[in-house]
């Protein structure tokens, strides 16, 4: 009896041993959604922001600002109405500029800085901004969260969904056909 039952034993997990093995199914983890409606937060996000800068330039008499079709408006300080030339990608401009939260607090103070059109990291609007700038005009940009430094903010001033005001004054352009 006890052979017998010892060889069921053995012959059950012989069978069960041999079976052949199941491909195991990959796991849903719903990223697509989840991205799906980040994507959807984000620009319900970025149209109440939009509204709001919308009204805040309305609120502004003083100054005539345009809407530019990058997502920003500006406005002329000091316009050049007769020099043509506007920097190129690959130019070489010196410029000043200062970042200032929208209730006029200073985040950071005037500063100069070159930059080399499209070819270096700077505020995404204003990549586009100084493409619109002569040699001698200042102009300010008034800049959603999303065309400066976005959902991280910067890690020091500027906070998380922050948009700004930056007045920048392009001191001189040096054209990539000059070198």
């Amino acid at each position: 009896m006890k052979h017998k039952i010892t060889f069921f034993v053995f012959m059950t997990l012989v069978m069960v041993s041999c079976k052949e093995p199941e491909a195991r199914r990959p796991k849903q983890h719903g990223t697509t959604n989840f991205y799906k409606e980040v994507l959807k937060e984000n620009k319900r996000l970025n149209t109440l922001e939009k509204k709001r800068l919308e009204e805040w330039v309305a609120k502004d008499t003083v100054k005539v600002y345009k809407s530019s079709p990058n997502g920003f408006w500006y406005t002329y300080i000091t316009k050049d109405t007769l020099n043509s030339s506007s920097p190129q990608v690959e130019d070489l401009v010196m410029l000043s500029y200062d970042i200032v939260d929208l209730n006029g607090d200073i985040l950071y103070e005037k500063r100069e800085r070159s930059y080399k059109v499209d070819k270096e990291d700077f505020i995404p609007a204003l990549q586009d901004g100084i493409k619109l700038m002569k040699k001698g005009e200042t102009i300010t940009f008034v800049i959603p969260s999303y065309r400066a430094f976005g959902v991280t903010g910067d890690g020091n001033k500027i906070a998380v969904n922050q948009p700004i005001q930056s007045t920048v004054t392009l001191i001189d352009i040096k054209s990539k056909k000059e070198e």
